[in-house]
């Protein structure tokens, strides 16, 4: 699939920066959206691209970027749901933390789908890309917020895919490990468990997402090596879980994590 038009959501930094990028060279007309106003305002004299301000942790702020982009560009092609958050670790994380996360990591999608998939029904075609995380198909040790909303987020991209594939609606769910962005480098001594099957370039992630709109799959995986983390953690969960428990406490002992309760 070639696409005429994207939206790209928290566009302004990371992989969402390097796919208005990548889809701006390969001549797609762009909506990027994100809440840094002035870096938005650099990538689309960079670009090209049409920036929208919009904080996606609002219904509103959701319904206003997909007027915006239907405004701009008539119809929507593809819509890349890249923005998302981590905030809050451990038992510790505030409902503040839990509620904003939500709504970034998982309602947002809820919402964008809301008022595009109608449209893409009438039309016979549309396709959805989530931004999730090798988070969203294992876990995130130390992060029981972002584990859970990128889970969430994943779930949700199967649902849309088994309800309108046979509709025209193509779902696609982008699932890397550690990718050198502002996360990574806020995550401390989780880093070097994040880029233990190494680091990609957020530039190598979207032309990853990018070439994977033709060919339909619903899992894209910049670290190949996450597919057999899947598969052992679905045929044996116990074991899975014994693995990953013994990966914490050698991170609490290393300092890399608190212990639970600490």
């Amino acid at each position: 699939m070639s696409p005429a038009t994207a939206v790209v959501t928290g566009a302004a930094h990371g992989i969402g920066r390097a796919l208005v990028r990548r889809l701006a060279a390969d001549g797609v007309r762009v909506v990027a959206a994100d809440v840094d106003v002035d870096a938005l305002a650099d990538l689309a004299q960079e670009t090209g691209a049409h920036p929208v301000t919009a904080d996606l942790a609002t219904e509103d702020g959701v319904r206003r970027l997909v007027d915006a982009a239907h405004d701009h560009l008539g119809d929507v092609d593809v819509w890349f749901g890249n923005a998302g958050i981590d905030a809050g670790h451990g038992l510790e994380a505030s409902e503040e933390d839990w509620r904003r996360t939500h709504d970034v990591n998982v309602m947002a999608h809820v919402r964008a789908a809301r008022l595009l998939v109608p449209r893409w029904l009438e039309r016979g075609s549309g396709r959805y890309v989530v931004t999730a995380s090798a988070a969203g198909l294992l876990t995130m040790l130390g992060s029981p917020v972002y584990s859970v909303t990128k889970h969430g987020a994943v779930a949700f991209a199967e649902w849309l895919s088994a309800t309108y594939r046979h509709r025209g609606v193509v779902v696609q769910a982008i699932c890397p490990q550690g990718v050198r962005t502002r996360m990574l480098e806020d995550a401390g001594g989780l880093a070097d468990l994040l880029g233990r099957d190494d680091v990609r370039t957020p530039e190598e992630v979207a032309d990853l997402a990018v070439d994977a709109l033709a060919t339909d799959r619903f899992l894209v995986l910049p670290h190949p090596e996450v597919a057999g983390y899947y598969g052992g953690r679905a045929a044996d969960p116990d074991r899975w879980l014994a693995g990953m428990n013994r990966l914490q406490g050698r991170l609490e002992a290393a300092g890399a994590l608190p212990g639970p309760g600490s």
